[in-house]
């Protein structure tokens, strides 16, 4: 049997010197759109925030924003009555390092600065165009943990700089006064704490007078009597936590013989009911909050906190009055 040959290969086409791959249809580049000559910067976004208290039925607004990718804040701020008159009108540029509140009514300027002199030293100034007067402070860490030296002057200055020496057990100040018959005296001020058996024991010491303050505490209770000196006025504060929600405060002061309580329920951290009586000046009251009593409008429900309140007079029940407060956040 005679045996196949394979075809012959095609010729070779003389202007290649390799075979030609085919054609492959190339992607075509996207043009970018041009940037355009002029932007108009992005509007910051606004924070509007007003209060209404009925008691004194005034209205408080707040308007800010945050410029330079939040390094300073603008803010406008006043207050207004039923009447439509506006008080108490400011305008004021925070940052970290400068801050400048001003005065519509007055015309008057409050500068404050701070500086970082080193991660040691920390130096601040405030200055009162109006009044021309001012305070000068320097703040020197001395050594870890909780060591700092503050040296403050008014300015301009009328004696000695106050020097407060803090450290963890507390704080001494040294400060010259002067008084109506000696010119010149150097006052004492100091705060110390420790730890003694289950609780904490703080004495302070201020303009001759010492008031000596243990606080005992665990989960269930609080004892924190105080002892003044040289008065020796003697009072106590008793809290007693009954489960998660409930709170019962006490207070007694033996000198006045005046003693108020305060009954506390809270319905998770967005609704509280607090009731009390005051013996000294014979009321008592019921308040309801919505929204964290301490806390901001933005952390609260519908960034709205309402607060109504019942005060009843023991000696004039028909003069009890109702009184509440509003405060709601808009972002702008």
């Amino acid at each position: 049997m005679a045996e196949s040959t394979a075809p012959p290969p095609p010729p070779l086409n003389p202007n290649f010197l390799v075979a030609p791959t085919p054609a492959v249809d190339l992607p075509t580049s996207t043009t970018a759109p041009p940037t355009p000559l002029f932007s108009f910067p992005k509007r910051p976004a606004l924070r509007l925030t007003s209060e209404f208290d009925s008691d004194t039925s005034t209205f408080f607004h707040k308007v800010s924003c945050k410029l330079f990718e939040s390094l300073a804040k603008f803010k406008l701020s006043f207050q207004h009555d039923h009447s439509g008159r506006v008080s108490v009108p400011q305008l004021a540029f925070i940052s970290k390092y400068l801050s400048l509140h001003y005065d519509l009514e007055d015309h008057n300027t409050l500068l404050k600065a701070s500086v970082d002199v080193s991660p040691s030293v920390h130096l601040r100034a405030a200055h009162d165009v109006k009044a021309q007067q001012g305070e000068v402070a320097m703040v020197a860490k001395l050594a870890e943990p909780g060591y700092t030296l503050e040296l403050s002057s008014a300015v301009p200055s009328d004696g000695l700089p106050k020097a407060t020496l803090k450290f963890p057990l507390g704080e001494v100040s040294l400060e010259e006064r002067e008084e109506e018959e000696v010119k010149r005296t150097l006052s004492v001020n100091s705060i110390v704490k420790g730890q003694i058996f289950n609780g904490v024991c703080t004495a302070h010491y201020m303009d001759e007078d010492l008031k000596l303050r243990y606080s005992y505490k665990d989960d269930e209770m609080s004892f924190i009597p105080t002892i003044s000196l040289p008065s020796n006025a003697l009072s106590f504060a008793f809290k007693r936590q009954f489960g998660p929600s409930d709170k019962l405060s006490y207070w007694y002061n033996f000198e006045a013989n005046n003693w108020s309580a305060v009954y506390k329920h809270t319905y998770g951290k967005d609704f509280k009911f607090k009731a009390g009586y005051d013996s000294e000046v014979r009321l008592g009251w019921a308040s309801v909050w919505v929204g964290d009593e301490g806390g901001k409008a933005k952390t609260a429900p519908m960034k709205m906190k309402v607060q109504f309140m019942l005060q009843v007079p023991q000696d004039d029940i028909k003069s009890s009055a109702l009184m509440f407060r509003v405060k709601k956040r808009w972002d702008i």
